[in-house]
């Protein structure tokens, strides 16, 4: 995988975990540095936890899906891609606040890297160097959403869909991408 596709995917997968880190910001009256570092630090890591945690599910169901394994990457990434743009454009707005207790950020941390869970099953069987992969996925992560709690608090919502529908197109194009060399190969 080169090094602009884990980018791409990375900013993808980062996407959710930046729309919370708006909201985050825009609910902070005077922005908190040790908050957004906080909340950076929380999704950075289980945006890179999650996929190291499908990585291992995958590398144990490998043998059985090799054949198939560009059409599972594919329907996944395709998958979150869709929901990630359906999410954005329901309208649905979540309530936003400011707090970073552990019960509220372990919660939005889950919630936001469900889908780097199932990008690091389609690492497995892509074969992907999973140390570097996920470490520059928490990295990007991190960085995003610290970039989003200062965003939020000076520009507001205006982004958030904007930035999940943005995720989610790029979520579908790297699965497409991966079924197009596989099939064209």
């Amino acid at each position: 995988m080169s090094l602009l596709t884990l980018f791409i995917t990375a900013v993808g997968l980062s996407m959710d975990a930046f729309a919370v880190s708006v909201c985050k910001g825009l609910a902070m009256k005077k922005l908190s540095v040790k908050k957004a570092v906080l909340i950076g630090l929380w999704f950075g890591g289980f945006q890179a936890l999650m996929p190291a945690i499908g990585y291992l599910l995958g590398t144990r169901f490998e043998k059985y899906v090799t054949s198939i394994d560009h059409w599972i990457a594919f329907v996944l990434l395709a998958f979150i891609g869709i929901n990630m743009i359906k999410e954005a454009l329901s309208g649905d707005e979540d309530e936003a606040n400011d707090s970073v207790d552990l019960k509220t950020m372990f919660l939005l941390a889950v919630a936001t890297s469900i889908d780097a869970l199932a990008v690091g099953v389609t690492y497995a069987f892509l074969q992907v160097r999973i140390i570097p992969a996920v470490a520059f996925i928490g990295v990007t992560t991190f960085v995003l959403s610290v970039v989003g709690v200062k965003i939020g608090n000076v520009f507001g919502l205006r982004y958030k869909s904007k930035a999940e529908i943005f995720g989610g197109i790029i979520l579908i194009v790297m699965g497409a991408k991966i079924l197009a060399e596989h099939l064209l190969a």
